[in-house]
């Protein structure tokens, strides 16, 4: 609302000023007026204004002299100079050095009301860019990487030892593990974290599409290049560029790369013009890049620069302890998103999963709890409601064979027959009376079974 937006006005003609205040203030602005560059600052010092309209000539100081006074105290004041006809040219020096916009007098109030709106415009912007990094830094903390385990904690700190650096990263794991997770905490954290961060999937871009995409191209480079393409790389320029599955880059891009990683140029595909470069890279993989260097399929030289400071992302089978907080965090994360009461998951349910071999990783975890938080209907997650595979995976790693150390015996039949009662049940959609047919028992009978084996009614 334009009564929340402050305008000041410092111009040392009285009646300029005070004709300038009635007609801004008639718009809905608030608006004080100076008649000094001194009372000015003096007024900016105090309470922050969104705009400052001041005369380039003033007694005591010019309007540079205030333009620059007000982008260091408060960056996001925007300032409109005015000045006579004779005197635009300083205007435009005024502009290259933060001013918005200037205008010349006599002034035109409908020609200085749109470059208001535009210099507000821009300050919504502005703000808006403001808050989106502040989210974006706040979604990728450290904090927000869930894990306990002892695994986790010395991943966690190799990571706030590099944000400290601008060295290059390589970071290894299994697909599904959280690679590009780990790469943005890494950027948002660090002292880029202003700057531009570029992803780029190596193996999702066609081969003969991947060296414009990484580089760029100038007009008329190749049949189809209709116009100049500015690269990832360029994209990233003074911010990161990660490089997801480096592993599957062509040879004759990994020289192209190299070239790149060790002169801090590039040139443009059809160009010869050296473009310089300041940036972070890191770069990520699933497969073994040392057996990828063995086998001819990965240079040696890249594979060392890339390397400079390795993470290695545990799968989810080797930190167990991970699962039950990353399980909380994704039922609610997904109950508040289908906007149902939070979720619980009982013990056993809790043990299948962790249990599971987890080939897909976390990604595979968070997939399968949104599945199960849009499929059940209760609050309680049982084993009855996890997926098929995960039951079956279960179950048969209860030990049901008599061993020389023994076996409860009560224990093994229990698990038994909560199996064939949850799978009977999901066959037959949870009526009760069609999985006791299936079961050969009477209803009665599975109902008693299901009280005492706590298999919800």
């Amino acid at each position: 609302m334009k009564q929340n937006i402050k305008i000041l006005v410092i111009e040392d003609d009285d009646s300029s000023r005070e004709a300038l205040l009635i007609l801004l203030k008639s718009i809905g602005f608030t608006v004080k007026g100076c008649s000094s560059g001194q009372d000015g600052l003096a007024v900016l010092s105090g309470e922050p204004f969104d705009i400052v309209i001041t005369d380039l000539f003033l007694p005591d100081l010019n309007g540079i002299d205030i333009l620059s006074r007000v982008k260091e105290s408060s960056p996001r004041t925007e300032v409109i100079l005015v000045t006579g006809y004779g005197s635009a040219e300083t205007a435009v020096q005024a502009m290259k050095k933060g001013a918005y916009d200037y205008i010349t007098k006599p002034l035109n109030i409908e020609e200085l009301r749109i470059i208001i709106d535009k210099a507000l415009e821009k300050g919504q912007l502005v703000s808006e860019n403001v808050y989106l990094k502040k989210q974006l830094r706040e979604k990728y903390e450290f904090a927000n990487i869930i894990g306990n385990s002892q695994a986790m904690q010395q991943l966690f700190s190799r990571m706030k030892r590099i944000i400290k650096t601008d060295s290059t990263v390589l970071i290894l794991g299994e697909s599904g593990t959280g690679k590009e997770l780990v790469a943005k905490a890494i950027h948002f954290n660090g002292n880029r974290k202003d700057k531009p961060f570029i992803a780029v999937n190596c193996s999702a871009i066609p081969e003969n599409l991947l060296e414009s995409e990484l580089f760029g191209h100038v007009k008329g480079a190749f049949t189809g290049a209709v116009k100049e393409k500015v690269g990832k790389f360029e994209a990233a320029n003074y911010g990161t560029i990660f490089l997801d599955e480096i592993g599957t880059l062509p040879m004759h891009l990994q020289t192209k790369l190299l070239r790149v990683l060790q002169e801090q140029e590039l040139e443009r595909v059809g160009s010869n013009k050296q473009i310089k470069l300041d940036v972070r890279v890191v770069s990520a993989t699933n497969v073994n890049l040392e057996e990828e260097v063995a086998r001819g399929n990965f240079r040696e030289d890249l594979f060392y620069r890339l390397n400079v400071i390795p993470i290695v992302i545990p799968p989810l089978r080797e930190r167990i302890e991970d699962i039950l907080p990353l399980t909380k965090h994704f039922l609610e994360k997904n109950c508040r998103s289908m906007q149902r009461p939070i979720m619980h998951i009982d013990k056993e349910a809790l043990e299948a999963l962790e249990a599971y071999p987890w080939n897909g990783n976390v990604r595979e975890l968070e997939n399968i709890i949104e599945r199960i938080v849009a499929l059940t209907e209760g609050d309680l997650i049982t084993l009855r409601d996890l997926p098929a595979n995960i039951v079956k995976n279960y179950v048969e790693g209860t030990p049901t064979s008599v061993t020389p150390a023994g076996i409860d015996m009560v224990a093994a039949i229990n698990e038994i027959e909560k199996r064939m009662i949850g799978e009977a049940l999901q066959l037959a959609g949870g009526v009760k009376a069609r999985a006791a047919v299936m079961l050969n028992i009477n209803r009665t009978t599975l109902v008693e079974k299901m009280r005492r084996l706590g298999i919800p009614l």
